[in-house]
């Protein structure tokens, strides 16, 4: 990792603990190879080597089929390939330095630890029909015997797992598990930063109070209210600094806060945004709260969005509107918005061309008068150290107080020193605008948004909205386009390229099956068994209620690679049985009795590995 310039972060550490379960897998089948060795009389010398090499072939093939099973994670693009960008770097070097181990220093401390056993040891007749390995041997057999009605019990169980999977909620990438949160605070578009700051200033109180209430009522082990809060840090007129990988600061703007809140035990968090919402929605009436979680994932921002694009502003409201309506006439939503704002009050002058000219001023005197007058000009700059500061020039507060004072202005022409009253040349109009006009691919683009209600997935929503949409596209004019955003759009691009990377990984293990059997049928057989390893981790998620995200989608294809490299194991003890003369059934039942404890000690080792991660390992 040092020489690849990989860092300790979330993706690689995580996938340290991914590997922990497959390292074990090349030494675990070297080290009972080399066991069996000594079972059959070999001296430690030659069965530590001995072991291992007659398995070499198939160990490495089992190491190159993880290998590419991981690799081609490398082929995501945008920011969810830049966030998974070490995941398959430190499982290939991981699963290559269990490889040379494995041929290595496996053999050498098991010439020194290991030795034959005292008792003797059972003969492959005897397991088939004593204990554990003579009730596997006794099952194998029947099924063998009644293949046709196995299989189809068999595939009415790989039918109900993918019928599950349908059925599963699906998710793009969970909310992180941290001490941090924060909440933005939107105000009228022609709101000013100082009502911006008393706002934020209320929030920060109602947030103390919130929050003490909270700890009040979740006291510590000695009774006194818990200390929920450790720090509170508010940015006016603009988002703070990026603090976290998938927030993306707001522009400066007179009529934005933000304010990022750190709890002391990050477990809170996320019991903690629910009311502190509601708080500040009841508290805080006129200003757009927006409690937000960090995401675990690449950005993604508001969950669930409605993107419409079109040229009339007007019309682009009419329909942001209609999208608004939908939004409310469905149970799990709230927090509607879009992100054009309100329309504001604007007073516009109306220049009178023609007593203009006859006064002797233009349009640009009017413009340049009438802003000075009212917003100033910059007359001199004051330095401060490495600071400039301008100094604008302006009427008094009292003198620009009212629309009224500014008919009284006076205009003055660049050209001779006529003036006239800015009243006799223009009238005042009064009309309402919008004052912030997004843009999409250069097309104007309003984005309506929601949140999914609490408890509630943004895949769950979007479901509910999809029929809706269908038939809302058929009713816009010509020229309007309609796209879904949010988690959705994320969602879409991030499994369509896991897809890709699916067919590239099977397509690259097939090709170093053909290369291992030498046949292009074998591959088949080793593929038929991914079904149901698949049919049982769709289960699992449906029995542990979770949702099918991008990370189960990760692990599916990972199981891949595992599946088939005990498989590839499976089939050469296969080979060397028929090799001997066995028949295929006596073969198959006694590969499958040979590896059956390596098998079930890796498959522990990587459950056992995974579950700290499962529950202390944070959402991912």
């Amino acid at each position: 990792m040092h020489l690849l310039h990989v860092d300790l972060q979330q993706v690689s550490i995580a996938s340290l603990v991914i590997a922990l379960g497959l390292l074990v897998d090349d030494p675990v089948v070297a080290n009972d190879a080399i066991k069996r060795e000594l079972d059959q009389g070999r001296p430690r010398a030659i069965a530590s080597w001995l072991g291992p090499t007659k398995l070499a072939r198939a160990i490495l093939y089992a190491t190159i089929t993880n290998i590419v099973a991981y690799l081609p994670y490398l082929l995501l693009k945008g920011d969810t390939g830049r966030f998974l960008y070490t995941l398959p770097i430190v499982l290939t070097c991981s699963l290559v330095a269990s490889r040379v181990v494995s041929m290595t220093f496996v053999p050498f401390l098991a010439y020194y630890m290991l030795a034959p056993r005292k008792k003797p040891v059972k003969s492959l007749e005897e397991l088939r029909t004593q204990g554990f390995y003579g009730r596997y041997y006794r099952t194998c057999s029947y099924l063998i015997d009644h293949r046709w009605k196995a299989f189809g019990v068999s595939l009415v169980l790989v039918i109900g797992g993918f019928w599950i999977q349908s059925h599963l909620k699906p998710q793009f990438f969970p909310k992180d598990l941290s001490y941090l949160s924060y909440v933005d605070l939107w105000l009228p578009e022609d709101a000013s930063i100082m009502s911006t700051e008393e706002a934020a200033k209320a929030a920060e109180k109602y947030l103390l109070a919130a929050l003490a209430d909270f700890g009040a009522k979740h006291p510590d082990k000695d009774g006194k209210p818990s200390q929920v809060l450790r720090s509170l840090t508010t940015f006016v007129g603009g988002g703070g600094p990026r603090f976290w990988f998938s927030v993306e600061p707001e522009l400066s703007q007179p009529n934005y806060a933000q304010i990022l809140i750190e709890v002391r035990d990050k477990h809170l968090t996320n019991q903690l945004v629910d009311p502190l919402q509601k708080a500040l929605m009841d508290r805080l009436p006129g200003v757009r709260v927006d409690m937000r979680q960090l995401e675990s994932g690449p950005p993604v921002g508001f969950p669930v969005q409605i993107r419409i694009s079109g040229e009339d502003t007007t019309m682009l409201r009419v329909l942001g509107e209609r999208v608004k309506t939908m939004f409310r006439s469905l149970p799990n939503t709230y927090r509607v918005k879009d992100d054009w704002g309100a329309e504001i009050f604007q007073a516009r002058l109306k220049i009178n061309s023609d007593k203009a000219n006859l006064a002797g001023v233009t349009n640009v005197d009017v413009a340049r008068s009438s802003a000075a007058a009212m917003n100033g000009f910059v007359a001199t700059e004051l330095r401060e150290g490495r600071l400039t500061i301008p100094v604008k020039v302006r009427l008094r507060m009292e003198e620009r107080a009212n629309i009224g004072d500014i008919e009284n202005l006076y205009v003055y022409a660049t050209e001779g020193q006529l003036r006239v009253p800015l009243g006799q040349i223009s009238t005042i109009e009064y009309d309402m605008e919008t004052e912030k006009i997004a843009r999409r691919n250069h097309f104007r683009t309003i984005t309506i948004s929601c949140f999914p209600a609490p408890g509630v997935l943004p895949s769950e929503v979007t479901s509910l909205l999809i029929p809706k949409l269908n038939e809302f596209k058929k009713s816009l004019p010509p020229g309007y386009t309609l796209a879904i955003g949010g988690e959705y759009e994320e969602q879409v691009k991030g499994f369509g390229q896991m897809t890709v990377i699916m067919i590239v990984s099977v397509l690259s293990i097939f090709l170093a099956l053909v290369f291992q059997f030498k046949s292009a049928v074998k591959p088949f057989l080793v593929f038929s068994a991914l079904p149901y390893g698949m049919t049982g981790a769709f289960a699992a998620l449906a029995i542990m209620g979770s949702p099918f995200g991008f990370m189960a989608f990760l692990g599916v294809i990972s199981l891949i690679g595992v599946i088939v490299s005990h498989i590839i194991v499976l089939f050469d003890f296969i080979e060397e049985k028929l090799e001997e003369g066995e028949d295929l059934r006596s073969a198959i039942l006694d590969a499958g009795i040979m590896r059956l404890r390596p098998v079930l000690i890796t498959v522990a080792a990587t459950v056992f590995a995974l579950i700290p991660l499962a529950k202390n390992g944070g959402p991912l």
